[in-house]
């Protein structure tokens, strides 16, 4: 017979959250949440607090000497997750400044338990406790002791059905501190400037009882709120069946279709690499175009120009008939797993099953400039997502054309794409002429052709492959043009 103790989890209410926590947070533990000033602790808190605050659990938030009640109210109902119903009724505010500035923790430990007692609080918050902390150390009281009054605050809580958060101040997770030998739970939240982008970053340095994700987890404040990006697990599982069996997706460019062996086996990730003009883009946009055609949905992400309809007219309306979701985020301080989350939202929201990334180039100047010396991890990681989401992928990427040689990648990744497209420029009788092969499609047979192509008002137009004297580039023979760098 089983003696375990079944631990009840409460959804936080801020999104990626219960995914880092493991489930969510373990009820009636006594938690930290610290970080340096400005990090996003009390929104933190308050988010989470509207969200589980009920007639049923109410919450009690003590305010210290950090920001009055008024003040603090001020600021917090400027986000989506303020419930102003809720002042007074589930959510009651209780200034502890007075009995702070006293120095006595015994005192200040009285307050809080006289509170609790009257109000049978589900969850409780100190904001900030790094004040009570600096307060009672500004006094000759030897009776101030702060593992003593911890340790008592932390059995109070717990023994009164009260899950409680401490919010407070502190600059580095190395301190000795207490606070974090007692405390169930320890989110720890900071933030770094490089550059023009600040990244804020959250580790959950202990939860006692379940399993969190480990490592540092990107997350960004907005008008909503706090949303964290939890990074997806990769368990990217083998192919199941050759891609001869799986059925085919048209990119609706005939002569390449053609090319790929019929199209794009489905579920798999295309690389489209080439030099500026080489019509990168307008591929990705018949791909999408050819799904719609099809009756499925898509979604584009865009690091470089936004679509519109001089450039893509028919993407452009597919975007405006919400046929097809763009991610078009502008900001400096992207991470891979922002990314990704982005998409997968687009791709739940649709029902999508072909996604484009445009450009691997600008993706890698969208991402913060921590993150930039791991990209090939990063775009392994992005692949992985998406292929777990069970969509077909197309990411172009923009390559230096030098005629004399032929390059998958500035980044080395051609082993993580299941085919592979290149496009190119060649000199024929001092004309420059465009042509494109199909380096490789993964378990498929397919087509080891240099054809040329041409870009006019309908789109990429595949002609004929090139005859042996068309081949010629400076005296070097045509299957030299496919060398590999």
């Amino acid at each position: 017979m089983s003696t375990s103790v079944q631990i009840n989890r409460l959804s936080t209410g801020v999104p990626g959250l219960n995914e880092v926590l493991g489930g969510g947070l373990p009820e009636f533990s006594f938690n930290l949440i610290a970080g340096p000033p400005g990090s996003g602790k009390t929104t933190l808190s308050h988010q989470m607090m509207f969200a589980l605050a009920t007639p049923e659990r109410p919450a009690l938030y003590f305010t210290v000497l950090g920001e009055p009640p008024l003040k603090m109210l001020r600021y917090q109902q400027q986000f989506e997750f303020f419930q102003s119903q809720a002042l007074n009724h589930s959510v009651r505010y209780i200034n502890l400044s007075m009995d702070t500035l006293a120095g006595d923790l015994d005192a200040v430990l009285a307050r809080v338990v006289s509170e609790v007692e009257a109000y049978s609080p589900g969850l409780v918050f100190i904001d900030s406790f790094r004040s009570v902390v600096l307060a009672s150390q500004t006094q000759a009281n030897p009776n101030n002791n702060l593992p003593q009054f911890v340790q008592e605050l932390g059995v109070m809580m717990t023994s009164w059905q009260a899950t409680t958060f401490l919010i407070g101040e502190y600059f580095s997770p190395a301190e000795s501190n207490p606070v974090f030998t007692v405390a169930d739970g320890l989110i720890w939240m900071g933030q770094t400037v490089q550059r023009n982008s600040m990244v804020r970053q959250m580790q959950i340095m202990k939860m006692r009882g379940q399993s969190t994700l480990p490592g540092l987890h990107t997350f960004r404040i907005d008008q909503t709120g706090v949303t964290v990006f939890a990074p997806v697990q990769n368990s990217v599982e083998p192919l199941a069946a050759q891609s001869a069996t799986r059925s085919r997706l048209k990119i609706g460019i005939s002569g390449l279709d053609e090319m790929l062996g019929g199209g794009l086996p489905k579920g798999y990730s295309l690389l489209v690499a080439g030099p500026s003009g080489s019509g990168k883009t307008i591929l990705a946009a018949s791909f999408l175009a050819a799904g719609a055609n099809q009756g499925e949905t898509g979604v584009i992400a865009v690091f470089e120009q936004h679509p519109n309809r001089s450039q893509s007219p028919e993407l452009s309306r597919l975007i405006e008939a919400d046929r097809v979701g763009l991610v078009n985020s502008r900001a400096s301080d992207l991470s891979i797993d922002e990314i990704v989350h982005l998409l997968l939202l687009e791709v739940k929201r649709l029902g999508a099953t072909r996604v484009v990334i445009d450009s691997l180039s600008g993706f890698e100047l969208a991402l913060a400039p921590t993150f930039r010396d791991d990209f090939r991890e990063s775009l392994l990681c992005l692949v992985s997502a998406l292929s777990q989401a069970g969509v077909s992928t197309l990411m172009t990427c923009e390559l230096e054309d030098r005629y004399t040689d032929l390059r998958f990648s500035p980044y080395g990744t051609a082993f993580m794409t299941d085919a592979i497209i290149v496009q190119r420029y060649i000199e024929i009788d001092s004309r420059l002429l465009r042509v494109m092969a199909v380096v490789k499609v993964r378990a498929s047979a397919h087509s080891d052709e240099l054809r040329r192509y041409d870009i006019n008002e309908d789109g990429i137009v595949v002609g004929q492959p090139l005859r042996d004297r068309e081949g010629l580039l400076g005296g070097r023979p045509s299957q030299k043009l496919l060398r590999d760098e």
